[in-house]
């Protein structure tokens, strides 16, 4: 390809390379910083500067080598059997690192580009000079959900391409059943900005679903003293990287996600997996057809040191609502486990790339 679409304006690599567009097309923040990095990338540099996503954590910048994102673009290229000229739609922001190696899977993999800029609806904004259908797309899941739900008449777009990436959260059970009716293959990612993105899929849908996380054989995954996922590999510059990520390794290429370490809740005690309680609360709410984002958070209790509180995007239930729901957790968790009390928010905090920005949101509890 000699070119890519961004927001809808045609720029040809030629150009971008040597900035010479500047003075004829008007450019918002947002483009200028896509087309940075495909000037950059195309000038060859070698390292590349990059914010984390802050989702758990404070942000921070890290460097990345060219050498370790292309190792991470040729796995996802390989593993959905991606061909030149290919089209792909980049709808992740590309300030972070979902969206920037979406950009460079395109630049190494030679991929036609189109670029759109992060809505929680890609699929409403496509613009009119694109492609007809696309061959790859990758999505938070507040997104392929808004695309289902939104936009029905264009799940079309979805079904017919190769591979579809869902990945910086937990993908709820609400939109796991959603997933089953997409004729393409959909793969949740395990990864972070240390590893250039995802280093490992997991298929979520077709005949023959996976059960867990397989990264690819350049990788080498481990677990250390706490049960946390080690990995290692071309795609981290050979360098052991040590996650807070709780994991059942399966094999050195496979894992069971179990949780982050940091989300266990010390209840009266009794450890607590903030994750698999989430899991469930998603469960009861899609079982009771009520339409919530939730998660789960620890709060100070005199007695328990930690009680477990269920946080809902929304108004305030009935009062017998939320004793359904209970109903339902008991039926799945053990007494520990279940939530003490429930919480409401009107609208989650998110951050830039788009995943729920839990310290933000629950500033509105204190």
């Amino acid at each position: 390809m000699d070119h890519l679409l961004l927001n809808g304006k045609k720029f040809y690599y030629e150009e971008i390379a040597n900035y010479s567009f500047r003075n004829s097309i008007p450019l918002n923040g947002y483009e200028v910083t896509t087309l940075e990095f495909c000037r950059n990338w195309l000038n060859g540099v070698q390292e590349i500067a990059i914010n984390t996503s802050g989702s758990t954590g404070a942000p921070k910048l890290i460097t990345l080598t060219r050498a370790q994102m292309i190792a991470s673009a040729q796995n996802t290229l390989l593993a959905l059997n991606l061909q030149e000229n290919d089209r792909t739609l980049v709808c992740l922001n590309t300030e972070y690192i979902g969206g920037m190696m979406m950009l460079v899977r395109g630049l190494v993999g030679n991929l036609h580009l189109t670029i759109i800029e992060p809505i929680g609806n890609p699929f409403k904004y496509l613009p009119p000079n694109g492609p007809d259908e696309y061959d790859f797309g990758s999505f938070v899941p507040l997104q392929l959900q808004a695309i289902i739900t939104e936009s029905p008449e264009k799940k079309y777009l979805l079904d017919q391409m190769k591979g579809i990436l869902v990945g910086g959260a937990v993908v709820n059970d609400i939109l796991y059943k959603q997933i089953q009716n997409i004729a393409a293959p959909v793969y949740h990612t395990y990864g972070m900005t240390e590893t250039s993105s995802h280093v490992a899929l997991k298929r979520l849908n077709g005949s023959k679903p996976d059960s867990y996380f397989k990264a690819a054989s350049s990788v080498k995954l481990g677990l250390d003293e706490r049960g946390c996922l080690t990995i290692i590999g071309n795609l981290t510059n050979d360098q052991l990287i040590t996650t807070n990520d709780l994991a059942n390794l399966i094999s050195e290429h496979e894992f069971e996600w179990l949780g982050r370490v940091d989300n266990t809740i010390n209840s009266g005690g009794v450890k607590v997996q903030a994750e698999k309680v989430e899991v469930a609360l998603a469960q009861a709410l899609l079982e009771l057809d009520l339409n919530y984002r939730s998660f789960i958070t620890p709060l100070p209790d005199a007695k328990l040191g930690q009680r477990i509180v269920a946080v809902l995007e929304g108004e305030k239930l009935e009062n017998t609502k939320e004793e359904s729901i209970q109903k339902h957790l008991q039926q799945i968790l053990n007494k520990y486990e279940i939530p003490k009390a429930f919480k409401y928010i009107a609208n989650f905090c998110t951050t830039a790339s788009g995943k729920i920005d839990k310290p933000a949101t629950l500033k509105s509890l204190i």
